[in-house]
C-alpha cells in the first residue's frame, strides 16, 4: 500500500495524511467510508455467536432510567424480543470467528498491527446503546446496517455514574452530533467522550487499537522477565546466591538487613538492564492472542501446500532480533529472517518462497501448520483493499 494515495475508507486522505492530522488527534467523520462492509454479519449471526462459550459478549439493556448488564453466554431465548426496545447485544473478537471480519480488520493494517485489537459488533434494537462513556483506546466506528446517531465531545471531566454498571459518563457534554448511515465511519481518539443511539435496528462494528498503559505494560514485560528467569535450567543463569558471611549479631531480628536489601535491588537491576531479553519479553506479550483464543491442530505436511497464510487468530510481530508468534519468540537471521518478515507483513507465503525456505525455516512452518497457526492457503482470504 502506498501511504500517500487516497484511501477512500479515510474520506479520500491518504493514511500518512490521516496519522499527521487525526490519529490520537482529533476525530474524522468519513460518508461511505465501506459500503457493503460485513453482509454476513446480521443479527442471526451475532446471536449464534453470542451463545457460544467461546465468544466473549453482554447484553446491555434500558428500561426508563435503569440498566441492566450480562455476560454471555447468551441463549437465543434469553434475549429480549425484537419489538423491544433499547438494547444491545456487545460481541467482542468477532474478526477471530469470521473471515468477514478479519479482512476488515486488515484494512486497518496502515497502523501496526501490535496495535490492532479486534473488531465487536453490537446489534441494538431502536434506542439501543450503552450510555454517554470514553475509551482509553482508538476506535472506528463503522455503520454497517441501520443508523446510529452519534454525539461526542471532549471528556475533560471523566466522572462517572456510580448508580449504574456501566463505565458511564456523569458530565458528559456533547459538542457534534451526527446521523451514521450504513457504511459511514466515525474515527475518535482516545478521551473522546461518545453516545451513540440506535434509530432503529441497527448494527455497528467498532474496530479498536489497544494502547496499554505505562505501568500495565511495565508490570508485564517485569512479569515476563521473571518467568523466564525462573525457567533457566542453569543454576548458573540464576546468579551467586545471597552471602552474609561475617555478618553481626541481629540484635532487631525482625528488621531486614540491609544488606539483602542491596542484594535485592543489584538481581533487579541486572535483570531489567537487559535490552535483549526486554524486548523479547514485549513481542510475547504483544503477540499473545487474546484470552480463550485457541487453535485446532492438523497433520498437513507442508509439502502439500501450494502456499501458506496465517491463521485469522494468528499474532505475528518482529523485530530486529526475533519474530513473534502467538506468544512465542523465534530467533532468525540472514535469509530465514527476511522470509518470517514478509509472512507477518503479508500474513502469506506464495508456493515459491514456501519451496526455497531453508531447511531449519520449512520445520519451523511446518510446526506452525500443525499447530494451526498456518493454515495450508488454496485462495486468498486475507487480500487487502483500499
Amino acid at each position: 500500500m502506498n501511504p500517500d494515495w487516497p484511501m477512500a475508507l479515510l474520506g479520500g486522505l491518504s493514511a500518512s495524511t490521516f496519522m499527521r492530522r487525526h490519529w490520537q488527534r482529533k476525530p474524522l467523520l468519513v460518508r461511505a467510508a465501506c459500503s457493503n462492509a460485513l453482509p454476513s454479519i446480521d443479527r442471526s449471526r451475532l446471536f449464534a455467536l453470542a451463545a457460544r462459550d467461546d465468544v466473549e459478549s453482554r447484553l446491555v439493556a434500558r428500561a426508563g432510567a435503569r440498566w441492566s448488564v450480562r455476560p454471555g453466554p447468551l441463549a437465543r431465548r434469553s434475549l429480549p424480543t425484537l419489538a423491544t426496545p433499547a438494547w444491545t447485544l456487545l460481541v467482542q473478537g468477532v474478526d477471530l470467528h469470521d473471515d468477514e471480519a478479519h479482512r476488515l480488520l486488515r484494512r486497518f493494517r496502515f497502523i501496526a498491527d501490535a496495535r490492532l485489537d479486534d473488531v465487536m459488533c453490537s446489534y441494538a434494537s431502536d434506542g439501543g446503546g450503552v450510555g454517554p462513556h470514553v475509551d482509553s483506546y482508538d476506535v472506528f466506528l463503522l455503520q454497517t446496517s441501520g443508523r446510529r446517531r452519534w454525539r461526542i465531545g471532549r471528556a475533560t471531566k471523566a466522572r462517572l455514574r456510580d448508580d449504574v454498571p456501566l463505565k458511564m459518563l456523569a458530565d458528559f457534554e456533547p459538542s457534534d452530533e451526527w446521523l451514521l448511515e450504513p457504511g459511514d465511519m466515525l474515527y475518535l481518539p482516545p478521551g473522546w467522550g461518545h453516545d451513540g443511539v440506535a434509530v432503529g435496528e441497527c448494527i455497528t462494528a467498532s474496530i479498536g487499537f489497544r494502547a496499554p498503559r505505562a505501568g500495565e505494560l511495565a508490570a508485564d514485560v517485569a512479569q515476563r522477565l521473571a518467568e523466564s528467569a525462573r525457567d533457566e535450567s542453569e543454576p548458573a543463569a540464576h546468579g551467586r546466591p545471597y552471602r552474609d558471611a561475617g555478618a553481626p549479631v541481629a540484635d532487631r531480628p525482625a528488621r531486614i538487613p540491609e544488606s539483602l536489601q542491596r542484594f535485592a535491588d543489584a538481581a533487579l537491576a541486572r535483570l531489567l538492564a537487559d535490552r535483549v531479553a526486554r524486548s523479547r519479553a514485549l513481542g510475547e506479550i504483544l503477540s499473545e492472542p487474546k484470552p480463550g483464543t485457541w487453535f485446532e491442530r492438523t497433520a498437513t505436511p507442508l509439502a502439500s501446500a501450494a502456499a501458506i497464510a496465517l491463521d485469522r487468530r494468528t499474532r505475528m510481530l518482529y523485530d530486529d532480533r526475533s519474530v513473534f508468534v502467538n506468544g512465542e519468540a523465534y530467533r532468525t537471521g540472514g535469509r530465514d529472517a527476511t522470509l518470517m518478515r514478509r509472512l507477518a507483513d503479508a500474513r502469506r507465503l506464495d508456493a515459491t518462497s514456501v519451496a526455497g525456505a531453508s531447511v531449519a525455516a520449512r520445520e519451523v512452518l511446518q510446526e506452525w501448520l500443525r499447530a494451526g497457526w498456518c493454515v495450508a492457503e488454496t485462495e486468498r482470504f486475507d487480500e487487502e483493499t483500499t
